[in-house]
């Protein structure tokens, strides 16, 4: 089940990258710096919608969702049983 929800999440990531990358810029960023709003003309899309938009945040949502749950998973759940924390010498910040 694990590696189930691994290989999901791997291809959640390729997609999200894919449909960030797909987005129009919407200026203000790095790429103001390399030549301004003529390179995003040149490198964007010329027109982004309101489904790109909509799927990334899909997409992102789902990667977090998918993370949570198998962080839940891999933790087992446990809930003692382990060796106490040592904190001898550690040094606490709160």
């Amino acid at each position: 089940m694990i590696t189930l929800l691994t290989i999901l999440t791997a291809i959640v990531c390729i997609l999200l990258m894919a449909v960030v990358l797909i987005q129009n810029p919407k200026g203000g960023g790095v790429d103001s710096t390399f030549g301004g709003a003529g390179a995003n003309q040149m490198f964007g899309a010329a027109k982004s919608s309101d489904l790109v938009d909509k799927i990334t945040w899909g997409l992102a949502i789902t990667l977090f969702v998918l993370c949570i749950i198998t962080a839940i998973m891999v933790g087992g759940g446990s809930t003692g049983g382990g060796p106490p924390l040592r904190t001898e010498g550690f040094l606490f910040f709160w």
